[in-house]
């Protein structure tokens, strides 16, 4: 019998970041300490990639900085689960998202949404620019691309994203007194994006917006561990290796890379169990 298989999918772009560039270094950045021997292969609920479950890689996608990348991100993600895999984008800004969720959502429909951030990107038009990296979620949300969205991190709320949020019925976790109980479980089909600034720069230096007063790494893993529903894609982005140190947040991407493939294939086994 052949084991789940998660799929990685590199989209090396940064082109609609609106403050530095660098993110589109991420991808082979991720890989460079996924498969290190400073670590190894093993998750934190006892899985090993390898043994419990196959971690393949469909490379990075050439990506033009044009609007075309969106279809192209999109197809590639449609074909991943197609062939029977679950996409784990590795970006990348965080414009990316909203092409490979319309790739997820072309198989599964509308989506629940778990989204670690410090800033809602839900920016109707930044800067002049509707596919900036501070709107993936406006784009989402306007085209019914999710049923549900739950935002978890954020602490740069201004007064046009609160009424984004309203608009879209976006459900806000505050990091004022945050728990990770204050996060609900989910139902599926989930689908999680985790940028990496939604975590505390002392603990996640190398980004373009670090944000001081974030989650710990930690809680991040405490609510996805929580979560139990089936988790149709995920993606990490927003790493930029220009203003990391000593590699720590590519470090942290890769284990994040690891515990989200553990949590796709539990949570696929357990609805397998429950359905039998």
């Amino acid at each position: 019998m052949s084991l789940p298989r998660i799929e990685l999918i590199g989209l090396p772009s940064d082109a609609n970041s609106s403050f530095e560039r660098g993110p589109a270094e991420a991808p082979a950045a991720i890989r460079q300490a996924l498969w290190s021997d400073r670590g190894n292969l093993a998750c934190e609920d006892g899985q090993e990639i390898g043994v419990h479950f196959e971690l393949t890689d469909r490379g990075d996608l050439p990506l033009t900085e044009s609007a075309s990348d969106d279809a192209l991100i999109a197809a590639e993600v449609e074909a991943s689960i197609r062939s029977g895999a679950v996409p784990l984008a590795l970006g990348g800004d965080h414009a990316m998202s909203h092409a490979v969720v319309r790739g997820v959502h072309a198989v599964h429909g509308a989506l629940t949404i778990l989204h670690f951030d410090a800033h809602p990107d839900l920016y109707d038009n930044f800067e002049d620019n509707p596919r900036s990296h501070a709107s993936p979620f406006a784009r989402i949300m306007e085209t019914g691309l999710a049923s549900r969205l739950v935002q978890a991190g954020i602490r740069t709320l201004n007064a046009h994203c609160r009424a984004q949020a309203a608009r879209f019925g976006v459900e806000i976790v505050p990091m004022a007194e945050f728990t990770p109980d204050t996060v609900p479980v989910l139902q599926g089909p989930l689908y999680i994006s985790i940028d990496l600034d939604g975590i505390d720069p002392a603990e996640a230096p190398g980004v373009s917006h670090p944000e001081p007063g974030g989650l710990t790494v930690r809680e991040v893993l405490a609510v996805l561990r929580r979560q139990t529903a089936p988790i149709v894609g995920a993606d990490v982005v927003e790493l930029n290796p220009r203003f990391d140190s000593n590699e720590r947040t590519a470090i942290l991407a890769a284990k994040l890379v690891r515990e989200l493939a553990a949590l796709m294939v539990r949570n696929e086994r357990q609805s397998l169990m429950t359905l039998g």
